[in-house]
């Protein structure tokens, strides 16, 4: 694909449409690919503001695209064109819609055991044709090099062309960014999507995803867990995407 990126609070993040994403994702997996794809929400975009690895690991992604509404805002005032929110529910469950006459087939990487099992439970009944290559639910501590080779070498096997990647941001990219050049799929951080379509996790109604307010969902469903992601990442991502548009203003004026 052509790649348009735009910064958002530094985090380039592509100005792309659906058919394209998903038509670049299959691109890749038909070919094996070793690519990483981040997803990127407000919290994701003020952490790597302050991290200048985790920037990096965003900039240096295959794609990122715009998962939270006020990213998509942002992209959709800088460029003059809407931009679609594409987030990791959707594009994980539209990408396996689309593979599931093929012989394309997937990976699970993360989350726990459990929830994996609902995963492929709930794949397989609404995707009957979909192949599951294989599934990993990697322990909560960080794998010996044994372990990590290991793995490697299980998902390399399995012969899927996409990886889906259920570890949470900052984790999820910085393990795609560190196995690109290792997995030969495209691997894809899709953050909780994992949980929403296992039914660990209820996903916010559609009227308020398409207003912009499935972050308001998940604080009221997870208020101990999340208030600080949301509410203070939230109020910086306001305030710095605020200064960010006054200097694009003033720019187009001068």
């Amino acid at each position: 694909m052509t790649r348009v990126r735009l910064p958002i609070l530094g985090a380039q993040i592509d100005a792309i449409a659906w058919p394209e994403a998903l038509d670049t994702l299959s691109q890749w997996a038909a070919q094996r690919e070793s690519r990483y794809v981040c997803i990127c929400n407000t919290h994701s975009v003020v952490t790597a503001n302050q991290d200048a690895d985790f920037m990096r690991t965003i900039n240096s992604a295959d794609m990122a695209t715009s998962d939270g509404a006020p990213v998509a805002w942002m992209i959709g005032r800088i460029s003059g064109t809407p931009q679609e929110r594409i987030n990791g529910p959707d594009l994980m469950w539209k990408y396996l819609a689309r593979i599931q006459h093929t012989q394309e087939s997937v990976f699970f990487y993360g989350s726990t055991d459990a929830t994996l099992g609902n995963l492929t439970n709930a794949v397989t009944a609404s995707f009957p044709g979909v192949r599951i290559a294989g599934t990993y639910s990697p322990p909560f501590r960080p794998l010996s090099q044994a372990e990590e080779e290991k793995t490697v070498q299980l998902i390399n096997a399995s012969g899927a062309g996409v990886v889906f990647v259920g570890l949470g941001c900052p984790k999820q990219e910085r393990w795609m960014e560190a196995h690109r050049g290792r997995i030969n799929a495209v691997m894809i951080g899709v953050g909780a999507a994992f949980d929403y379509h296992a039914g660990t996790i209820k996903r916010a109604p559609l009227w308020m995803q398409r207003g912009g307010l499935e972050w308001l969902h998940r604080l009221l469903s997870e208020p101990r867990r999340l208030w600080k992601r949301y509410l203070i990442t939230n109020s910086v991502f306001i305030v710095q995407a605020a200064q960010q548009l006054c200097r694009h203003s003033l720019g187009r004026k001068l």
